[in-house]
């Protein structure tokens, strides 16, 4: 799936929220590591990035000629400063309805109003793609990120206390979300 679209930032800068390119692998995989090295809050470590340049390119190009999937990238000033994307749950006929949602933003740009333009993106392509259900997870103790994604429309619908065990040995509550389309 293609999109593109400036968006004004809290702060006043400009922001292009565009779908990744092939030609973006090493930058996606560069925001990757730097943001899951920044937080807890996200489902994985940044030694756990696997993907070569080459099959990032690949995973990109596969986004963009799926007319349901997505993979968002944001820039600011020329770089890539935050992903998002929506990824079909199954292909089964019980399942096809639903879709996943995943984001992350470098640390050094949050509370600019990129999550949320992400999120808003990434609500419209699921309408657009024929999904009546986007869905989330995301730890408990993510204050900000709850905030957004409730004032998105995501309800709760459920949480999971052992959800995620961090290295440094405790438990992380995720908490499901879900928001009609």
């Amino acid at each position: 799936m293609r999109y593109e679209k400036q968006v004004t930032l809290r702060n006043g800068l400009p922001c292009l929220l565009r779908s990744g390119m092939p030609e973006d692998a090493q930058a996606v995989i560069d925001q990757f590591v730097h943001t899951h090295g920044e937080t807890d809050f996200l489902l994985t470590y940044p030694d756990e990035a696997s993907f070569t340049p080459e099959q990032e390119a690949r995973f990109l190009t596969d986004k963009l000629e799926n007319p349901r999937e997505l993979e968002l990238c944001a820039i600011v000033g020329g770089q890539l400063v935050a992903t998002a994307g929506i990824e079909a749950l199954g292909r089964y006929d019980k399942v096809r309805h639903r879709a996943e949602f995943g984001i992350s933003v470098l640390k050094s740009h949050w509370g600019m109003g990129i999550g949320h333009a992400l999120t808003e993106a990434c609500i419209a392509c699921a309408r657009e793609a024929g999904y009546a259900q986007l869905e989330l997870e995301v730890v408990s103790e993510n204050a900000a990120a709850l905030a957004l994604y409730k004032s998105a429309g995501f309800t709760e619908f459920g949480c999971n206390p052992r959800g995620m065990h961090s290295r440094s040995g405790h438990w992380q509550e995720v908490v499901l979300m879900r928001l009609e389309l």
